[in-house]
């Protein structure tokens, strides 16, 4: 199993956590510093990450995979279990891979809705 330090903002203070994934396999786990462990699991491990955000709203989760315009596409999800996925610009057709448990703190949503409605108006921008 492949673990990796994130940071979170929990009641105003930042803290790390550790998210645990094993290659292949669509659950994530979360350890918060607290000892507290949650498991979610999802079609990947981007749509985990939202199952996980969407059940802990009080916490603000410092990755690309909460940015709002950052979304897989069905070749992400398939080649990285959705570990990858695209970081979006309006009007560009090409996106940035990035890492979904990289470090952000910016335009960030625990909703993952959010993120698929950015992705579709993304689309429509193409073809303007």
């Amino acid at each position: 199993m492949k673990s990796r330090e994130i940071t979170i903002v929990k009641n105003g203070t930042r803290e790390k956590a550790v998210v645990e994934y094993e290659g292949g396999k669509t659950t994530l786990n979360l350890l918060l510093s607290n000892g507290v462990r949650k498991t979610y699991t999802a079609l990947d491990l981007y749509d985990s990450f939202g199952l996980l955000r969407a059940d802990l709203k009080d916490i603000k989760f410092l990755c690309k995979g909460s940015k709002i315009n950052v979304h897989t596409s069905g070749m992400s999800s398939h080649m990285s279990n959705g570990l990858v996925a695209y970081e979006l610009t309006m009007g560009q057709s090409e996106g940035e891979l990035v890492h979904i448990f990289s470090y952000e703190e910016h335009d960030l949503t625990n909703d993952i809705q959010e993120q698929h409605d950015f992705c579709l108006r993304w689309a429509e921008s193409l073809h303007e």
